[in-house]
Formats: structure tokens, C-alpha cells, sequence
């Protein structure tokens, strides 16, 4: 037997997990039992040039035993092992050039956060001091006789001490001598729960003993291995050997999920990134999904588990999307944080985006009844939470645009002819376009009602131009940031930046202004602070008047949102427009001319405004004043 002392980096290294990592004690059985998989998986890439090394072992497994009594647990595979010069090396050193890095880190944080700077980069093998006083290690290279195998033991103290030993069998046994506030894992339910949670996916088989009933006890029946992951994972296995029904139970089971599945996506990539992913769009809506941000993707290393809800993999317009992703390119030590894996991540997360869009973009534009129909059904469920995306990712804006779909006036009448509820893609807008229309016309108000309601669509429908209905609250920003699509700029009409007025329009808009200036006057002085300006329109046809933000201006209905998201905004003055043909506006105008001083005329002003910002669904600032105001106008016409 042989001392020798421990690489001075793994001194720290080991000094750190045994005094400051308990709370992560339960990985180091994921790291063992990957490990040894890794072992497993050389001994079987060797075999195939060399069938003997399998010879008379040649199912490759991993046995996890432990010890209530003696507080061990035990970890063992019959993969490749190790020789004398093999363990000193591996098990003496770190060869991971991260380590340096992660004890400077350590350093520069003053060991602030040991947690989560031992979960970026990662334990492995030496993970088992987390939990154990002193660790064990026998083991023999599939090369060597059996005389020819090895012991390695230390307790972590900066020591380990190494001699050979007599061993039949080939592999590795590690045995772990708990440390008292971590006997818990010697324990059957302890373990196969963390199996389960780890290694389920584990392509070799873990066993452990089962359990015998007193009366089998009584007739001398003794506990069997059985195996307790469930093997090779659904995401590797080929598409054609997997039954919808398998898809089902998988998103039922490991997505934790009650309803059907509307979709899902099952993808293989190979090439300088390859990963596997089996995505899953839901049927039925969350009721947390404005209020939970996780975005629902477990993510595995090589079938290892490594952490639930990564919200690195997707977006938070796609949180909807559930699933997994198994990557080949990360390392298998990641933890809860794999910011040192960034670039890798980019790329992984541009591939997930693409491969979700596309086959939504798929569906949206097949020509089958039942892609339609499904598509239909994911948009109304995660449409206003894809749209997010159109604000919040500028490389796949275009993409997002296309999958956009809204109600709108020529949808509202074809709704009527068929008895159901219609929506339209901006594609499809653009088709019916006429040839003297150059802009896309939205709307947006808070809800169906409102936006069909709205005095400002008059100018638009009597020109027989058709006016998307963006009702959603999320569609405001939308409307903010979606200036243009396939070379059509999109055109709020809420805005008084654009009312169809041709030219004979603005020069008998002139010619108008002249008669109604004295009361033009008027309205503007009575209103003062409250309108921003009273001027005469030509948008209105069958409405005395509207209102209308200012060219670039904030919404009613963005205002609010803001408001409620505790953003603090000055008075926002809107426009106050009047048509110059509506019979009420011309009696009021008459009205000035015959007595500019008439009390009456301040209460229609007021009510005019008030009636406006009403239709525009806007909240009017004197509730009492405008009802009295109705009364007294009321009264006085009987």
C-alpha cells in the first residue's frame, strides 16, 4: 500500500464540498451512476473490434446496494475499470481545465455563493465527499488479470492511499461511508427516487434489490435485483417505433401535464451541435401562463437528467412549450447554471425557436381541414403569448408576423355568414387588398365591441378599405412595434396621423374652416389642458366626432396597461376631431353664431368630449359632471 497526496487543486476543491455543500448532497449519485454509464459505454465501444473483452460478462450494468446498519451505499458496473497507474491518475488529479477558473471564482466572491459556483462547473467523481467521510474504490481493467486490480481509499483529507488487490470480476466498485447528517441515503425509497429523477434514462440497466414480504421471509425467499430506470428514453428511440398513444403517456408522465397534446415536435440534429428534442404543444390553456415563466423544457445530457424548467433553451413567448432536450455538446456536470456554456446555449436555443416556428408555420399555411383546424386551436390558445415574441425577438419578428392572426371587419361579416369565429393572417389581408390600398389599417381597443363600434373605422369602411381588430391587451404593443410587414406599413387609424383625406378633401376641409373658426375658438378654449387641440375632420361619416392620439402617440389603452404595471406617465392630450357634416355639429355651430356667450354651448362641448373618449374606451375624468350635464342638456330640449 502506497500514500500519496492530492492534486493542490483538488484539496481545495474537496476543502469547499465537504464544509460547504451539503445542501446538494443528493447529485453525487447522478455523477456515480453516470460515471460508471461512461465506463459501460468505452468497455462496449472496445468490444466491437475486440469481442473477447465481453466474454462471459456481456450484459454491461450498474448495481446500487446499500447498508442501513453500516450507513454505506454502494455503487458498481462490470464496464472497462481501472489499472493502479489508471486511479492515481484519475482519481488524483483534475485534469478539467475549468478548475483554476472555479477556484478564482471562488476567490472573487469571497465563497459568497459556494452553491452556485460548485453547480456551474461541476464535481463528478469527487461529489461523493459531499456526502461521505470516507470513500472506498476497487476496481479492474477489462486488460488486466485478476490479480492485477486495485484499491484506492481516502477520506478527503488532502491524502489518498493506493495498492493492488486480488479481483475476479472486471469494473468498478465505489463504497461510500455516509457521514452521520447524511445517512438518509442509505435507503431504498432515498435512492430509487433519485434513480428516478437522474438516471431514468440511463442507457444501461441500474438494479437494486427488491423488497420480500414477511411471509416470503418465513419460507426462506431471498430479495432479487430488479431494474428501476426505465432504460432507453422515448426522445432516442425512432419515430416510426413510437405509437401516438407512447407520445401521449410521455406528455402525460414526465411533461407532469392532465390534458391531450395538441402537437408535438420529435427531432434529431446532427453536425456541430447535435442534440435530440421532443417538444409538446399543450391542448388546453395554463391558467398561470401570464403569471409563470418558466418555460416548461427539462433538459437531459446524454438520457442524464440535469435540471427541470431551463429557461435558457426557449424564449418567454414560447413558455407554453413543454418537452425535453438532450444534448450531446453540453457537459454532464451542469447543474443549475450553464452560463459557462453560453455559446453553446445560443445555438441550441436558436435551433429549439426555429424547429417550433416552422412547424407552426407549417400547419398555418397546409391546406388539410385537420392541420387547420389544429392550428386554429393552438392560436386561440397561445396566440396573444406568441405575439409577445413580435416585440421581444427582432430575428424571427417576420416569422411571427405571419403566424399572427386577428379578427377583423371583413372576418366579422364572413363570421356572420358561416356561424363561426374567423380570424385572418396578415398574408391573407394583403391578398384582399385592393389596388388603390398601399397600407395595412389596425385598430386596437380593449375589446371586439369596442373596436367594431369605434366612430374612427367610418372613413375606413366607407372606402371600402377592411381594418384589422387588435383587441388583446398584448396586441397594443404589438401595434407599437409592428410598423411594417412584407413591405406594407401597418397604420393604427386610432392615430390622427392618417385620415384618408385626398386632396379635394383638405382643400373643401379649408374652405370649411373658415365658417367654423369663431367656434373652433370656442371648443378649444372651453376644453383648455383637457384636448390638445378641436379640429375639423373628414375621417367621420356618421359620428359627430372622435378622438384621436397624436401622430407617434400612446394609446388610451396603452396608457393603461402602464398604469397598471405602476409606470408613472404624465396627462397624455389626445385630439379631439369633429365632422364638420354631422347635422349636430352644424346646429352647434349655428348655435355659437347666434349667441357666442350661450351657457348651453359649454355643456355640449363637454359632453362631445366625454361621449368621445367614452367611444374610444378611454375613462372620462368627471363621472358626476358628465351625468349631470346629460340631465341638464336633457331637460332643457323638452
Amino acid at each position: 500500500m502506497s500514500q500519496h497526496e492530492f492534486q493542490t487543486e483538488v484539496q481545495q476543491l474537496l476543502h469547499l464540498m465537504i464544509h460547504s455543500l451539503y445542501s446538494e448532497g443528493e447529485i453525487f449519485l447522478r455523477e456515480l451512476i453516470s460515471n460508471a454509464s461512461d465506463a459501460c459505454d468505452k468497455l462496449r465501444f472496445e468490444s466491437l473490434t475486440n469481442t473477447e473483452l465481453l466474454k462471459g460478462d456481456e450484459d454491461l450494468k450498474v448495481h446500487v446496494d446499500f447498508d442501513a446498519d453500516e450507513h454505506t451505499v454502494t455503487i458498481s458496473d462490470n464496464g472497462i475499470g481501472l489499472s493502479l497507474d489508471e486511479a492515481k491518475e484519475h482519481l488524483g488529479t483534475i485534469a478539467k481545465s475549468g478548475t483554476k477558473e472555479f477556484l478564482g471564482s471562488v476567490d472573487a466572491e469571497q465563497q459568497s455563493d459556494l452553491n452556485s459556483l460548485i453547480g456551474q462547473f461541476g464535481v463528478g467523481f469527487y461529489s461523493s465527499f459531499i456526502v461521505a467521510e470516507r470513500v472506498v474504490v476497487e476496481s479492474r481493467s477489462v486488460r488486466l488479470s485478476s490479480n492485477e486490480g486495485v484499491r484506492w481509499e481516502s477520506n478527503g483529507d488532502g491524502s489518498f492511499e493506493l495498492e493492488n488487490i486480488a479481483r475476479p470480476q472486471r469494473g468498478t466498485t465505489i463504497t461510500l461511508y455516509l457521514r452521520e447528517n447524511a445517512h438518509e441515503y442509505a435507503e431504498s425509497f432515498r435512492l430509487r427516487s433519485l434513480i428516478k429523477k437522474y438516471s431514468d434514462y440511463v442507457t444501461y440497466p441500474i438494479f437494486m434489490l427488491g423488497t420480500v414480504s414477511e411471509e416470503d421471509q418465513k419460507e426462506g425467499k431471498e430479495a432479487e435485483y430488479e431494474q428501476v430506470n426505465e432504460g432507453k428514453a422515448l426522445w432516442t428511440k425512432s419515430k416510426s417505433d413510437i405509437s401516438d398513444e407512447d407520445y401521449k403517456n410521455f406528455y402525460r408522465t414526465a411533461c407532469k401535464q392532465w390534458d391531450e397534446p395538441a402537437s408535438w415536435i420529435h427531432f434529431n440534429v446532427e453536425g456541430s451541435l447535435t442534440f435530440t428534442g421532443l417538444l409538446y404543444i399543450p391542448g388546453s390553456k395554463p391558467m398561470d401562463m401570464f403569471n409563470n415563466n418558466k418555460s416548461g423544457l427539462s433538459l437531459y445530457v446524454r438520457s442524464v437528467f440535469i435540471m427541470d424548467d431551463c429557461e435558457d433553451l426557449l424564449p418567454e413567448y414560447l413558455r407554453f412549450v413543454k418537452g425535453v432536450v438532450d444534448s450531446d455538446d453540453l457537459p454532464l456536470n451542469v447543474s443549475r447554471e450553464i452560463l459557462q456554456q453560453q455559446s453553446v446555449v445560443d445555438k441550441l436555443r436558436k435551433q429549439l425557436v426555429k424547429r417550433v416556428l416552422d412547424h407552426l408555420a407549417k400547419l398555418a399555411k397546409s391546406k388539410k381541414d385537420e392541420d387547420q383546424k389544429l392550428f386554429n386551436s393552438i392560436e386561440e390558445n397561445f396566440g396573444s403569448v406568441l405575439r409577445e415574441g413580435i416585440v421581444q425577438d427582432f430575428e424571427n419578428k417576420e416569422k411571427l408576423s405571419g403566424l399572427a392572426r386577428f379578427q377583423s371587419s371583413w372576418s366579422i361579416e364572413q363570421e356572420q355568414a358561416e356561424d363561426g369565429t374567423l380570424k385572418t393572417s396578415l398574408d391573407a389581408y394583403i391578398e384582399r387588398m385592393g389596388e388603390d390600398q398601399e397600407k395595412i389599417y389596425v385598430i386596437t381597443a380593449p375589446n371586439l365591441a369596442a373596436a367594431k363600434g369605434s366612430p374612427h373605422l367610418e372613413g375606413y369602411l366607407s372606402k371600402g378599405y377592411e381594418v384589422l381588430y387588435l383587441t388583446d391587451p398584448v396586441d397594443e404593443w404589438v401595434a407599437q412595434h409592428l410598423n411594417e410587414y412584407k413591405e406594407k406599413s401597418l397604420v393604427n387609424i386610432n392615430s390622427g396621423g392618417d385620415d384618408l383625406s385626398d386632396e379635394d378633401d383638405k382643400k373643401a376641409l379649408e374652405e370649411l374652416s373658415e365658417s367654423f373658426k369663431p367656434f373652433m375658438d370656442f371648443a378649444n378654449e372651453t376644453l383648455g389642458e383637457d384636448i390638445k387641440e378641436v379640429r375639423l375632420s373628414k375621417r367621420l361619416t356618421d359620428s359627430p366626432c372622435c378622438i384621436v392620439n397624436d401622430a407617434g402617440g400612446m394609446t388610451s389603452q396603452m396608457e393603461e396597461l402602464l398604469r397598471r404595471n405602476g409606470q408613472a406617465l404624465p396627462p397624455q392630450q389626445r385630439i379631439l376631431e369633429l365632422n364638420p357634416d354631422h347635422e349636430l355639429i352644424q346646429k352647434l355651430n349655428d348655435l355659437h353664431g347666434d349667441d357666442s356667450k350661450a351657457e348651453v354651448l359649454d355643456d355640449y362641448i363637454q359632453v362631445l368630449r366625454d361621449q368621445a373618449l367614452l367611444a374610444d374606451g378611454s375613462q372620462i375624468k368627471d363621472n358626476v359632471g358628465f351625468a349631470k350635464r346629460i340631465q341638464k342638456l336633457m331637460t332643457s330640449s323638452f
